[in-house]
């Protein structure tokens, strides 16, 4: 929830207001308000009690105090891994980082509780990109600073290809979508094409097969922006199959359907471009069949060999 947000409300109390636009307990909105993180019509407002008017209201949450997060033995698979970096097919369902709420169970509690040192201490996994938590595949994380500082300047540079597998309701064009993201300036979990602070989000899209008015869709996202692949594909009017903020529930998949096939990236300390591919898991596969298409000879399924 780090950052800024934005809203408008008109005939409620401040606290009140903020509370309810940002999911939050009234509590916790009056500490922010207190704090002077809070802007009505560009001042900022001290007072949990002042009724809005219909005004724009500004919100900078500040940043959460740092939980400990703690090693667990959790089998996760290792696509590669050496002294500066692992890479790793995460499966969905997994959380990638720990965050309020969140603190077990995740990425990093996985590899706290692979990586110890010789005198005890955990390596601390440096995430330097983010999957969904129901999204799955190709995942690289650095195992110290001077490679996570590497490796984030590669992906802020773009010398990061990535390569993801969806399935549509619906059968986009063969196109590359530009269209900036921005958070939606009513449902704060949601990004929107357009929305508050909108940056520039660039994504190509290709149908690889098709199956009674669905497609199996390779998408290549050049940016880096949150829900970039999501939003772009509603963007198309073809969204992902069960995509609880974009879509609807769909019967051939319990999951959102898009998976992180395959990750190009310079090596954080020789700078040799390792290319790494994660098979599309069965769920998505079989959900596919189940709707009546053939799985593609050119994507590799989890199960078989190329």
């Amino acid at each position: 929830m780090q950052g800024s947000h934005v809203f408008e409300a008109e005939g409620e109390r401040l606290d009140q207001a903020l509370a309810r636009a940002l999911g939050v307990s009234r509590a916790r909105a009056q500490a922010w308000i207190s704090a002077g993180h809070v802007r009505v019509a560009g001042e900022v407002v001290t007072k949990p009690a002042r009724r809005l008017a219909g005004e724009r209201v500004e919100v900078e949450v500040p940043p959460e105090p740092p939980a400990r997060v703690e090693a667990e033995d959790l089998t996760v698979e290792i696509l590669y891994e050496d002294e500066d970096m692992v890479v790793v097919n995460k499966p969905a369902g997994m959380v990638t980082h720990p965050a309020p709420g969140v603190t077990r169970g995740t990425l990093v509690n996985a590899l706290l509780g692979r990586w110890v040192e010789p005198g005890g201490e955990p390596v601390r996994p440096g995430i330097v990109h983010r999957l969904d938590k129901e999204t799955s595949g190709v995942i690289v994380v650095a195992r110290h600073e001077a490679a996570l500082r590497r490796l984030a300047d590669a992906f802020k540079q773009r010398f990061v290809f990535k390569r993801y597998v969806a399935l549509t309701e619906g059968v986009p064009a063969n196109t590359t979508v530009i269209a900036p993201i921005g958070r939606h300036p009513v449902h704060r979990f949601k990004m929107h094409t357009g929305g508050i602070k909108a940056r520039y989000a660039e994504t190509d899209f290709e149908v690889v097969a098709t199956a009674e008015g669905r497609a199996l869709v390779e998408a290549r996202p050049h940016t880096g922006r949150t829900h970039q692949i999501r939003v772009h594909l509603k963007h198309l009017h073809t969204p992902i199959w069960a995509d609880p903020l974009y879509g609807k529930p769909s019967p051939f998949i319990g999951r959102l359907a898009l998976h992180a096939y395959e990750l190009r990236v310079p090596h954080p300390k020789s700078g040799k471009i390792l290319s790494f591919t994660a098979p599309v898991p069965e769920d998505m596969a079989r959900g596919w069949e189940a709707a009546g298409g053939v799985w593609p000879e050119g994507v590799q399924r989890a199960g078989t060999s190329r």
